[in-house]
């Protein structure tokens, strides 16, 4: 099999002189560093921001920069199209700030390879102090993650036909794994002894051994022994069960098809991988679980990305607001500080 790399040549309807030969660099440089879905998103990237400036790498500036930006913000299809989740229109706030990044990152490497002088994606704007942050050139809201209700995990399971789909939901309802981490599940990773999966390839590069309930391992064994073709063509758990491609590894559209299905005849309108995951999460906080662990348990760098599951359980907040209530609600008054009132006010009478 030959080694994916990415390439940025012109199509026919494409301007000349925009698709410069340092962009490939870039990206074969990228090749070795992220995973294959990032390097695609990364080209897509460059393809949209060159598609727009229509420059060479060497001669695009700031202000080329700042261009594309409100470009990217301008309406989509004649302004007859907006976003469900705030009715604006345009491309959300996020993509803009990962097409920057892209861009920013092809920056930074050619600027360290001298092959241009400076930066041209600023961080911020407005900072008259080096050690300042000025305003972000892009300010993406944060918004908490939806997760599915205990009603509705039971009309999705109950919803999904085979015992393939049933495994795989359950390692990221009841495991947290993303996507791409239950297609990439091989055999040597599957731990039913321990009741454990080994993720080999997380976001990010890094791995680890993470529990999951028996509720998968129950699905898996009768997917196993009931449905997976014989002469798959290799070690990948989860496989095509039927059509010109059985036995071939799943892929990430056909997980997409099997949500979709199981959502339609359930009668949901959300109930996405990741919400899966977050769902999961969720859950195990609202349980008690220590947020270290469900750190490890996700795979996160970073113990911020996780804080994210407090504010999803309903109960930690109500919890520790009871629990302050409680302590202030015990404090004695303190006074005032005010002078009692007269006395001709206090009883109602004139002094004489």
């Amino acid at each position: 099999m030959t080694e994916f790399l990415p390439c940025l040549l012109a199509a026919a309807d494409e301007p000349a002189g925009v698709w410069d030969p340092l962009v490939d660099e870039y990206l074969r440089f990228a090749a070795a560093r992220v995973r294959r879905n990032t390097l695609l998103a990364q080209q897509f990237d460059l393809r949209v921001f060159f598609r727009v400036v229509g420059k060479p790498v060497v001669e695009v500036t700031t202000a080329d920069v700042l261009a594309f930006i409100e470009a990217q913000r301008v309406p989509r299809r004649g302004g007859n199209v907006v976003r469900i989740t705030d009715g604006e229109s345009g491309l959300s706030a996020a993509t803009i700030k990962r097409r920057l990044a892209t861009v920013s990152s092809l920056f930074d490497y050619l600027v360290a390879r001298g092959l241009v002088a400076r930066q041209v994606v600023p961080r911020s704007l407005g900072s008259r102090h080096p050690r300042h942050r000025g305003t972000p050139l892009i300010r993406a809201p944060r918004r908490l993650p939806r997760v599915l209700s205990p009603e509705e995990v039971v009309a999705l399971t109950g919803a999904l036909r085979t015992d393939r789909d049933k495994a795989m939901v359950a390692l990221m309802l009841h495991g947290g794994l993303r996507r791409c981490e239950v297609l990439g599940l091989r055999f040597a990773d599957v731990q039913a002894g321990d009741r454990r999966v080994f993720v080999a390839e997380g976001k990010g590069g890094y791995q680890r051994l993470v529990p999951v309930s028996a509720v998968f391992f129950t699905a898996l064994a009768a997917y196993l022994a009931g449905e997976r073709p014989q002469d798959s063509v290799d070690d990948h758990v989860f496989v095509v069960l039927k059509g010109p491609h059985r036995g071939w590894p799943l892929t990430a559209a056909g997980l997409d098809e099997v949500l979709a299905g199981a959502r339609r005849r359930a009668g949901l309108s959300h109930a996405t991988c990741h919400e899966l995951r977050h769902t999961c999460f969720t859950r195990l906080r609202e349980a008690g679980m220590a947020l270290e662990a469900i750190q490890a348990q996700a795979g996160h760098a970073s113990l911020e990305t996780t804080r994210v599951y407090l504010h999803l359980s309903n109960t930690w907040l109500a919890g520790e607001y009871i629990k302050a209530m409680a302590v202030l609600d015990a404090m004695p008054v303190l006074d005032s500080g005010l002078d009692p009132a007269p006395e001709s006010v206090a009883d109602g009478r004139d002094r004489p």
